[in-house]
């Protein structure tokens, strides 16, 4: 009986041991993410800089393929982003939300590896109004979003320095299985929605957001 309770105390340390090594990986994790988007932020905020410098073009597409080519591309569909390049990855813009203390930047392709990095873009578009970033739920990521509350403002900055203002509306917990209503919601009403998982990895905290036009 004796062997017993030793084995059950031994088997309980290891369990505690198990459960403290992992939170402290992800921990660490989080900081070396947080770190490395605040790294490729810098750099995109000097390239976005020396875009917005360029002279004032006739025709917007005309000139980024005219001064700066190494590392802007216009994508093959008419809507889509101008993005810049940079360590072999694209990236469309920098998402700002005061109220919870972040700004990262957005990559333009989605997938596991990338969110590592970045919020990527799920779907859609800021220039049609469907825009779904998804973020790790690194607290230096996506992990505070759930703590936003209706009327918390949302700044994306498109590579082009061009600054669009939405407004929380609503946050909810979808089910991770439930594409259709992640990607829809409500009748296609949203104009940015922003999402990352739960820490169990079952459902999706999504807050969605409508565009504030600029009078000017």
């Amino acid at each position: 009986m004796k062997n017993l309770s030793t084995v059950c105390i031994l088997t309980g340390i290891a369990l505690l041991l198990a459960a403290l090594s992992l939170v402290l990986y992800n921990v660490h994790e989080d900081e070396q993410s947080g770190e490395q988007a605040q790294e490729i932020l810098s750099v995109l905020h000097r390239d976005m800089d020396e875009i917005q410098a360029l002279p004032q073009p006739t025709e917007e597409t005309d000139y980024l393929k005219e001064y700066f080519p190494e590392y802007v591309e216009e994508t093959e569909e008419a809507l889509e982003e101008i993005a810049i390049r940079l360590d072999g990855s694209e990236y469309i813009g920098v998402i700002k939300i005061s109220d919870i203390g972040i700004e990262l930047p957005v990559m333009s392709e989605w997938s596991y590896p990338n969110l590592k990095i970045a919020p990527c873009r799920y779907r859609g578009s800021f220039q049609t109004g469907d825009l779904i970033i998804a973020g790790h739920n690194y607290r230096s990521h996506f992990g505070k979003i759930g703590d936003l509350s209706s009327g918390s403002e949302i700044i994306f900055t498109d590579v082009t320095g061009n600054e669009h203002h939405y407004y929380v509306m609503n946050i909810e917990q979808i089910a991770g299985t439930a594409v259709e209503k992640m990607e829809f919601g409500s009748g296609e009403e949203w104009d940015l929605t922003l999402f990352t998982c739960t820490l169990d990895g079952r459902s999706r905290v999504t807050v969605r957001a409508l565009e504030v036009q600029n009078e000017e």
